[in-house]
């Protein structure tokens, strides 16, 4: 009797990724039902993960389109139409790196997300393992004693009460009680095969998630190294440095493809199971267990009959009805026979053993515990392992956006990078208002010729002469006119410059003119 359970309802995003077109390589639709054994099934998935790489030889195409564009037309420009390219370039730049931090963002998001599902999933997968290899060993246990040690304390019992019909018809009773025993315990069903299932599955998704997690976590890193390198050679305007950008941001966006693809085919499948995981397992389980057992833990609920219920009930009443008849014989027999108490304190000491087991084992069959273990690694895998795939997948999206934009940047940066330093280079040296032309003109030589204030105080003694003092120091550079004005006035003024520059006395000396002169001025009434 099936029934509605409401403890896992696949989330929304694994019905989208479900309904995604499966088809072959032959273009055929293929079932979308969860069979990863079938090729047909295999070819679905592969071929969502090849239409990733049809997207990267079509941007790798249309990138050497426009790169072959760029470097054939490339001409000269007015430097009015320079300023808009350079910052087209630099806007381009900064939005590039905006989205390339977020899709770093989403990327570690993503990652982390889709190693805790996977991880709960594992975890899970090692406690039902752990559940089954429990109940296994305590039936391999319980059959041990039944078969061998109970059997061998009978025998020599069967010895010392030869001579007491009674006690040996108590004997062959107990006898029968173990049989009883021993066929429940062979009834039921042989999980040492899902046990095998389930630690190899565990086994190689821990193997497979470790490789996935740090392939995607180097990844981030080198699409983040990458952003701040391009930042960097687009800041020191470093032609060899975009160049290595230009490699390394060809292989992330391969990169970035390829991992879109298996994010995707990776998602796809995995929702093809979240949507339907009672009749996969179903199917996987029918040759070595019974549809009314996986029924039992697949649903767990209370309307449903355990299946062991009946074997266990046999199981106990069988072993309380031997611990009665053990009673009773070391109550009667012990007296009479005294080298039996050590046998029936054998089979006594057996008898409890197996009760404890028998209460370990009603408790590790019981549906509850396998099956909470059942949903957390549905939930696990389901929510927020698919979740962390999606967010893969926007950040591959994103990434791939991202280093497109910026392969096609780079060349227009190279460009102005190039034409910048060969207008630098066009520049005249000799020219005095190049600012290189004024640091390159002082020398020690022209500098010599420079004359001090002695100089000017010499001419002023001499106006007489006709002569003026040379024009050397027009081509002082703006240091050594401040070192002038230091030395006439201690003030650096800029006011100072021409005064120099045309061989004029500083104003303290016509200040000395005037006081010395000022006695010989006319008086007027």
């Amino acid at each position: 009797m099936a029934t509605a359970r409401l403890d896992y309802i696949a989330p929304w995003w694994t019905y989208w990724l479900h309904n995604f077109p499966h088809f072959n390589f032959t273009f055929q639709p293929v079932d979308n039902t969860f069979r990863p054994g079938e090729a047909s099934y295999q070819q679905s998935l592969v071929f969502l993960a090849c239409i990733s790489a049809a997207g990267l030889v079509l941007s790798l195409l249309l990138l050497s389109v426009y790169l072959t564009s760029v470097c054939c037309c490339r001409k000269e420009e007015e430097e009015e139409t320079k300023r808009p390219d350079s910052c087209c370039v630099s806007w381009t730049a900064v939005i590039t790196g905006l989205i390339l931090c977020s899709a770093v963002g989403v990327g570690f998001y993503g990652n982390s997300q889709t190693n805790d599902g996977v991880y709960q999933l594992t975890y899970s997968l090692h406690n039902a393992n752990h559940t089954l290899g429990g109940i296994n060993s305590l039936v391999s246990s319980s059959l041990g004693s039944m078969e061998v040690g109970l059997q061998q304390h009978l025998d020599r019992l069967d010895e010392i009460f030869a001579t007491r019909g009674d006690y040996v018809q108590a004997l062959r009773f107990m006898g029968q009680m173990a049989d009883n025993i021993i066929r429940q315990l062979t009834s039921m069903p042989e999980l040492s095969k899902a046990k095998v299932d389930l630690s190899a599955i565990a086994d190689q998704t821990d193997y497979v998630e470790y490789y996935r997690w740090l392939t995607y976590l180097l990844l981030l890193i080198l699409d983040l190294v990458i952003c701040l390198v391009a930042f960097l050679g687009l800041a020191k305007q470093s032609r060899w440095l975009l160049t290595m950008i230009m490699v390394f941001g060809v292989i992330s966006l391969v990169l970035s493809w390829g991992s879109l693809g298996a994010g995707t085919a990776t998602a796809v499948g995995t929702s093809d199971f979240c949507v339907s995981p009672d009749k996969f397992i179903a199917n996987r389980t029918k040759e070595f267990l019974s549809a009314e057992v996986t029924h039992y833990y697949l649903y767990c609920s209370q309307n449903l009959p355990n299946p062991f219920q009946q074997s266990l009930t046999i199981f106990q009443r069988s072993l309380t009805t031997m611990q009665i008849q053990i009673q009773g014989l070391l109550q009667f027999s012990v007296p009479v026979f005294p080298t039996a108490e050590r046998d029936l304190l054998g089979i006594q000491r057996l008898l409890n053993s197996t009760e404890f087991n028998l209460n370990q084992l009603t408790a590790l069959l019981d549906c509850r515990g396998l099956h909470k273990n059942y949903l957390d690694g549905l939930m696990g895998v389901c929510y927020d392992g698919v979740e962390g795939l999606l967010y893969l997948c926007l950040f591959s999206l994103l990434s791939v956006s991202a280093f497109c934009v910026m392969l096609c940047a780079i060349p227009r940066a190279w460009t102005l990078i190039t034409s910048r330093n060969r207008d630098y280079d066009d520049i005249d040296e000799e020219d005095p208002f190049n600012p290189q032309a004024r640091h390159m003109a002082f020398n020690p030589s022209r500098a010599s010729h420079v004359h001090s204030f002695c100089s000017y105080s010499s001419s002023l003694d001499s106006q007489a002469s006709p002569h003026p003092p040379p024009q050397t120091a027009a081509i002082l550079p703006t240091s050594e006119y401040m070192n002038q004005a230091m030395l006439f006035g201690g003030n650096p003024r800029y006011e100072n410059v021409p005064l120099i520059g045309r061989g004029s006395p500083p104003p303290s000396t016509f200040r000395n003119i005037f006081s010395q002169n000022e006695n010989h001025l006319p008086v007027y009434d």
